[in-house]
């Protein structure tokens, strides 16, 4: 008996062995997958610390370029307030009569046909107040020279004629209006620009004196602000003169259409006065 109980007292112990070393290297398994698990944190976290860090200059070198408008910013400061200035109001007045004067010739280029065939129609009848009303009641130069004419058309035919030759002077002098400014400014922005460039030789050549070497780096600065101040006039020039092309083309084909309606109506005037001639 007694060996009996020796006997299931050294299996017990041995179970407990067992189950003590499973145990203690769960607890060792366990404690390696943490600390693993820690520096694949650790490594994870040095990553994207690495990631910002390459991506940080990328972000602060993107508004460093600013775009054309920083560009253009830099490039009128690098050209001289002094020169770059004039030009910049030149382009701005520039624009301003341009933009006016497209408004008020799109507003005056209205189609002549239905306001003579209303005039026509009232002449027939020999309704001269209604023609006039009809003429006085539409917009643009055609219309002002119609009615012009219809308030002389009792008077015979060569008072008309020469009524609609002269008003017809009148609103082609309104339709070229302030055109001589924007060549002006066409003209003005080059020479401008021009004058900026032989500044900049001058104190190009100066900066040469005063240090007696002629290198680079003493020319380069003269000669920057001499180049883009040059390059502002003619672009300057370039634009306007674009925009007063579009005009004269505007003013040409209203004036056609004016001399086109014009003869029109001294044949509907001439037609009233031999019909309803007394």
């Amino acid at each position: 008996m007694k060996k009996f109980f020796a006997s299931i007292a050294c299996v017990a112990a041995l179970s407990v062995g067992f189950t003590t070393t499973a145990m203690a290297q769960d607890s060792a398994a366990t404690a390696t997958e943490v600390v693993d698990s820690a520096k694949a944190t650790v490594d994870s976290a040095a990553a994207a610390v690495d990631t910002a860090a390459t991506v940080a200059p990328t972000t602060d070198e993107a508004p460093a370029e600013g775009g054309f408008h920083q560009a253009f910013k830099q490039k009128f400061i690098e050209g001289g307030a002094d020169w770059m200035t004039p030009i910049a109001i030149a382009l701005i007045l520039g624009l301003a009569i341009c933009l006016e004067r497209i408004v008020y010739l799109n507003l005056s280029d209205v189609n002549p046909k239905k306001m003579l065939e209303d005039i026509e129609a009232a002449l027939e009848k020999n309704d001269l107040e209604g023609a006039k009303t009809i003429a006085r009641n539409t917009r643009g130069p055609i219309a002002s020279i119609a009615y012009q004419a219809l308030l002389r058309a009792d008077q015979g035919i060569d008072i008309v004629e020469k009524s609609v030759v002269s008003y017809g002077g009148v609103q082609g002098g309104l339709l070229e209006k302030n055109l001589s400014w924007i060549t002006l400014f066409i003209a003005l922005s080059p020479s401008l620009g021009f004058l900026g460039t032989v500044v900049g030789m001058v104190f190009a050549f100066d900066k040469i004196e005063q240090v007696g070497d002629i290198s680079p780096t003493v020319v380069a600065g003269g000669m920057k602000v001499a180049l883009i101040t040059t390059i502002g006039g003619l672009v300057v020039a370039m634009i306007l003169q674009v925009f007063y092309n579009y005009i004269l083309s505007l003013v040409e084909g209203i004036v056609n259409k004016m001399e086109d309606a014009s003869i029109t109506l001294l044949d509907i005037i001439v037609k009233r006065n031999e019909k309803f001639a007394k």
